[in-house]
């Protein structure tokens, strides 16, 4: 598939994919594995090479945001676990444009866009007890890592990963680029959610694992405008499952009202998932709209009340949608509860308090200041 969406020679096309996905998110929820057949049929598709230069040696990307976030926001509606690797592949791709050595980067670019390397971003640190943080460390074949890392998106699945790791020396973690292919083991006793079961965010224990690069300077993970835009990618992931939430209430409030009018009580709630579906589309929109105007600008100064705002809208959905659809469709594990539990989930794996506090001490700092001019 192309940038603006037509299918090549022999390629399926993304509609027909998203159908299959969707149609063996049930399956994959009960026995939960890294969702290969999904991305397979995705980089068929080229899905997987939207963030990548076209032609590789030079700047840009071959897709606009508005095209990428789109496809990823159907993508997590048809399977949020699916939605949510391909998130961080999005997310690993632009760095790796953006960092890695030549030719380094152009080999892993070539082969990220003709689907054959599936890459993702991993961060978190392990809280004690789940061993010993993951570094650098320099072994007689070069450069490795050492040490654990928690919710691994994909683990088991990827190729490579873009992982934070503590340094030599004290100070911000560095962004090392690793072949999975060795030296990893994944823990897959860890990770027991409810929720985006087939995402396998494991936890994954490094030993000795390959660094093919050191990317950029320490603390480059949170480098603008790049940071901001993997925030944003996450909340399109929100918005795609809260999309798939939508739509499955809808159908059992439809099944519900067996052909009559519905009563005011639940068609009241569908509208009011109507608008908090609206407000996402808003936000995104608007997002899309000044990262393609300017992909250098940074997008921070409203990433954080985007990422409230769609979270905010995520929470009213399944709010409204439980109330007008009862226990049935959670009680037999139906679409509703499915995307129920992957957003609460989901959600709760990214704090978004402290980030607008420090928004509202910053506002309220410019009023200080305003008011102490003479």
């Amino acid at each position: 598939m192309t940038a603006t969406g037509h299918a090549t020679t022999g390629a399926p096309s993304l509609t027909a994919v998203l159908a299959r996905t969707s149609a063996g998110a049930a399956d994959r929820d009960a026995r939960p594995g890294f969702p290969r057949e999904p991305f397979r049929e995705l980089a068929a598709a080229g899905i997987l090479g939207l963030p990548v230069p076209d032609p590789v040696a030079e700047g840009g990307r071959r897709a606009t945001f508005a095209e990428e976030w789109s496809t990823l926001r159907s993508v997590a509606e048809a399977d949020g676990s699916v939605g949510r690797v391909l998130d961080g592949h999005f997310n690993a791709v632009e760095r790796v444009s953006l960092l890695a050595p030549e030719p380094l980067r152009s080999r892993e670019l070539e082969a990220a866009a003709a689907g054959e390397l599936w890459l993702g971003v991993w961060g978190a640190d392990p809280i004690p007890g789940e061993g010993p943080p993951a570094r650098l460390v320099d072994t007689s074949r070069g450069p490795a890592v050492e040490g654990v890392k928690t919710f691994c998106s994909g683990a088991g699945g990827l190729h490579r990963a873009l992982v934070l790791v503590r340094g030599p020396k004290p100070g911000p973690p560095l962004l090392v680029y690793l072949d999975l292919s060795e030296g990893v083991e994944v823990d897959r006793t860890w990770y027991r959610a409810a929720g985006m079961r087939s995402s396998e965010s494991h936890r994954v224990i490094f030993r000795g694992t390959p660094v093919l690069a050191v990317l950029g300077e320490p603390g480059e993970l949170v480098r603008e405008p790049y940071f901001s835009r993997d925030a944003i990618r996450t909340a399109v992931c929100w918005a795609g499952i809260a999309d798939a939430a939508v739509a499955a209430a809808l159908e059992v409030l439809a099944a519900k009202s067996g052909g009559r009018e519905p009563d005011d009580v639940v068609s009241l709630a569908a509208g009011r998932m109507l608008t908090a579906r609206q407000t996402m589309d808003r936000w995104i929109g608007y997002a899309a709209s000044r990262a393609d105007a300017d992909p250098r600008a940074s997008l921070a100064s409203f990433a954080v009340h985007l990422r409230v705002s769609v979270a905010e809208a995520c929470r009213a959905i399944l709010d409204e949608a439980a109330r007008a659809c009862g226990s049935h469709p959670f009680a037999t594990a139906g679409k509703l509860d499915r995307a129920r539990r992957d957003l609460e989930l989901f959600l709760l794996q990214h704090r978004l308090e402290p980030a607008l506090v420090r928004a509202g001490q910053a506002e309220i700092g410019r009023f200080h200041e305003r008011d102490a001019r003479p």
